[in-house]
Formats: structure tokens, sequence, C-alpha cells
């Protein structure tokens, strides 16, 4: 069964994150994961901190497919580059 993942960024450097967001897609791929949706400016109906400056909505076949992204050592640099232009916080949603 899929699950879901919410990503949330609040940007610190446009141009490295626009390099991340090319490379994005294709490190999903590797552990079955894509983008549902994506919003560079997302609709905020309540928060308790710092509004993301942009959000995304990630599928993965699984919990543990979701975590062997992240955890992809081939994957680093990859990562690096998002937590180099922004701040992330990434939850996985199991149904």
């Amino acid at each position: 069964m899929s699950v879901q993942a919410l990503a949330m960024i609040t940007v610190t450097d446009r141009e490295t994150l626009a390099k991340y967001r090319e490379a994005a897609a294709e490190a999903l791929a590797r552990h079955g994961g894509k983008v549902l949706a994506g919003d560079p400016q997302p609709v905020v109906l309540e928060a308790a901190g710092d509004v993301p400056d942009m959000t995304a909505l990630l599928s993965f076949p699984s919990v543990e497919a979701a975590k062997g992204w992240r955890q992809d050592p081939a994957l680093a640099e990859i990562h690096a580059l998002r937590n180099a232009g922004g701040r992330s916080t990434i939850i996985v949603l199991p149904n």
C-alpha cells in the first residue's frame, strides 16, 4: 500500500534549491517515489511556526521506500542540495 509524504521547505537560497529541483524527480524515482502535487506558494490554513515557502506531496510504495530514499548514500549530494537551499521538514503520512 502506498504512502504519502509532505515536504515543506523554507527557502534560503533559491539558486541552490533550483538545482535540487532539477534532480529531485529522478532521485525519488530510484525508490519508487514521485511528486503528486507541489506548490511554490502554499495556502496555509493554520501555522504554529514558520510557514514554508513551498510544499510538495510525495508518494512512495511504502514507508520503507520513503526511508530508503532519504537514507540512500548515492543520493546524499542531492539531499545536501535541498538542505543547502532551504530548511526542510518531510513527514510520512502512512495510510
